[in-house]
């Protein structure tokens, strides 16, 4: 136990040092200024070369998925995130540890060219995001949760950054296996993610990207915008283009839909779905529908109350 409570010392006092000499010290490897960097330049190409031309500089909800933006990749690591994961990996090596496992890596990267451990990295990690994806559009809890990212109803480089936080923690969970399964550096992986992030913001943005043959690999904006649909076709009632940073997954495997280049496409959640438009509420509402579910569904199964398979007199 003492070792676990370290974990979580060691968490927020490491991530506290982090953040703050990641604001005070500008570098090319401060994912800090990466981060806003990127935001204000894709912002400004908004700006000059709308795509929707029609749509306000400042969008609806544009701050509040600025907030998102500071609380999801910074905020909430702070809060709670960063010192649990700790945790979470002592407890997984704790269990490996039982079977006599010490180590997980299976594929040796580092051996490889640098280019070739990046792509395998990037490659990797989107199939894996795809895979997740796929399923916060089936699995009815996680949905719930997935719901904030659609609720947003004009598209713009930071809808992006609009997620439940337990997004982060399903995403990094399930990702955590198959990475660690992989010998890659920090420095690789941040390579990576600065890469995949740019690319997720233009996928969102206002902006108009002809990728040519392109289209059947890379994501962007035009088809992304299909994946938020306000209504969906009865063809994919549970959605489509599930594409992070590559179109490539959804073409393999029949996930994409993208039947014209609708710069006015009408997205978000179904008009008849009342959604929160405040922080507090999108954080909360998920769990209160997922319970409201759990309860409704026990109730139906046992609708006198009584315990399972106990007699009723």
């Amino acid at each position: 136990m003492e070792k676990y409570i370290k974990a979580i010392s060691d968490g927020y006092y490491g991530y506290w040092n982090y953040l703050i000499n990641e604001i005070l010290n500008p570098s090319w490897h401060n994912y800090f200024y990466w981060l806003v960097g990127a935001s204000l330049v894709i912002w400004l190409m908004e700006i000059v070369f709308p795509w929707r031309k029609n749509q306000a500089l400042i969008r609806e909800h544009f701050w509040l998925d600025i907030f998102y933006l500071f609380w999801n990749y910074f905020l909430f690591a702070l809060v709670a995130y960063n010192a649990l994961s700790m945790v979470a990996v002592e407890a997984f090596n704790d269990f490996l540890g039982l079977f006599g496992i010490t180590n997980i890596v299976a594929i040796k990267v580092d051996q490889l060219p640098h280019w070739v451990q990046l792509l395998i990295i990037f490659v990797v990690r989107d199939f894996m995001q795809w895979s997740i994806h796929c399923m916060y559009h089936h699995v009815g809890w996680m949905w719930e949760f997935h719901k904030v990212h659609h609720s947003t109803r004009e598209m713009g480089f930071a809808a992006l950054l609009r997620y439940h936080w337990m997004e982060n923690v399903i995403y990094r969970t399930l990702e955590y296996i198959p990475l660690a399964m992989i010998g890659f550096g920090i420095t690789d992986f941040f390579i990576v993610h600065i890469f995949t992030l740019v690319l997720g913001q233009l996928g969102h943005a206002n902006l108009y990207i002809p990728l040519g043959p392109f289209r059947y690999v890379i994501n962007g904006p035009q088809m992304h915008l299909w994946h938020h649909a306000r209504e969906l076709p009865e063809s994919h009632p549970h959605g489509f283009n599930y594409g992070i940073s590559l179109s490539l997954w959804d073409f393999l495997f029949r996930t994409n839909y993208w039947p014209s280049d609708d710069e006015n496409l009408p997205v978000g959640l179904p008009d008849e779905e009342k959604f929160p438009e405040d922080f507090v509420g999108q954080t909360l509402v998920p769990f209160k529908r997922i319970f409201a579910k759990g309860t409704k569904k026990t109730s139906e199964e046992n609708p006198t109350g009584s315990l399972p398979n106990q007699p009723i007199n």
